[in-house]
């Protein structure tokens, strides 16, 4: 698999001293390149790594400002698409990530089936058990706003950091508009429905040691969810009125107005009826119910054909055929 194809792997490194070393030992002969990101670590991770690691596959990138996880993987990917690298593979640092699962991770990417993988720790059912409850919870609240906003409606595990790009598509992303800290992964699925990437979820299971989590609910309820509110509204944008029209373009317009007309003029009606002691006349009621039913039904229309747009081709596929086409 990897004689015509290279492969990276960007760690991430912000106090991960305990288990930094071990990540990189388990990282097999598959991968070429091993970029270490020291994003600022006031543990020196980046000089640990110098220091213990003799793998000659390690580089060791070192912010001189913390910019979060999503700015350590940018800085990665841009060093690996620099020297070429064909598949990215993002693995945290704090051991949580089984690095026998690269070649998984990997293998849909250079088959052609997909230009983005990422980990699904809910595929067992058995085995999720060992998930904190707080944190089952967060992320199917999570699962089911990143659908809403990123598009990828057979997709689950939205905040799961253990990834795989392929270098074309890596490529094509804003990384200066990517969010940097937290919100990183689930920001990520949105840019890449934005190029029309094929996304791909790889079941692994799900493990928990000695770290604390930093994902809070707090942060689901506030700052996630206007986040995700805001890539809704421009995925629907972008792919419904920009870059494309189609039936589904006027089916949501249409049937938010109609669910709004009907609603209001029947509650106004309602409580007119209601200030005179009198009941609501039949034919009021119809002319209310009637544009709310029809709504909702140009509503679900519309998410019917939103989940049937799911990317279904791989956009680095397609470039290899076009590249032998020309040859």
């Amino acid at each position: 698999m990897t004689l015509n194809h290279t492969i990276a792997v960007v760690i991430p490194s912000y106090r991960v001293t305990r288990h930094i070393l071990d990540v990189i030992a388990g990282i097999g002969p598959e991968v070429s390149r091993i970029y270490v990101v020291d994003d600022k670590c006031p543990d020196g991770s980046g000089t640990l790594v110098k220091q213990k690691c003799s793998d000659d596959r390690v580089r060791v990138i070192e912010h001189s400002e913390n910019q979060g996880v999503g700015g350590a993987v940018m800085s990665g990917y841009q060093a690996a698409i620099a020297e070429g690298i064909d598949v990215i593979v993002k693995v945290d640092g704090d051991g949580q990530m089984d690095p026998t699962l690269i070649t998984d991770f990997v293998a849909p990417i250079l088959s052609g089936e997909a230009d983005y993988t990422k980990g699904n720790r809910f595929f067992d059912l058995e085995k999720i058990r060992s998930m904190p409850p707080m944190r089952l919870f967060g992320n199917a609240v999570l699962s089911l706003m990143t659908k809403l906003s990123s598009g990828y409606w057979d997709l689950f595990d939205p905040t799961n950091g253990f990834t795989a790009i392929h270098a074309d598509a890596a490529r094509h992303l804003p990384f200066k508009k990517i969010s940097r800290r937290y919100f990183f992964e689930t920001d990520m699925l949105f840019r890449l429905n934005t190029i029309n990437a094929k996304v791909v979820d790889i079941p692994m299971d799900a493990s928990y040691g000695d770290e604390v989590s930093n994902l809070k609910i707090s942060k689901i309820i506030t700052e996630f969810l206007l986040k995700h509110g805001r890539n809704f509204f421009k995925r629907i944008f972008y792919n419904y009125y920009l870059r494309n029209m189609s039936l589904a373009s006027l089916e949501l317009p249409i049937g938010l107005l109609m669910l709004v007309g009907g609603a209001v003029y029947g509650g106004w009606h309602w409580f007119l009826s209601m200030q005179a002691g009198v009941e609501t006349p039949a034919g009021t009621v119809m002319l209310a119910a009637l544009p709310v039913l029809m709504g909702m039904q140009l509503i679900l229309s519309f998410v019917a054909y939103d989940i049937a747009s799911v990317p279904r081709r791989a956009i680095h596929k397609k470039k290899v055929k076009i590249a032998k086409i020309n040859t």
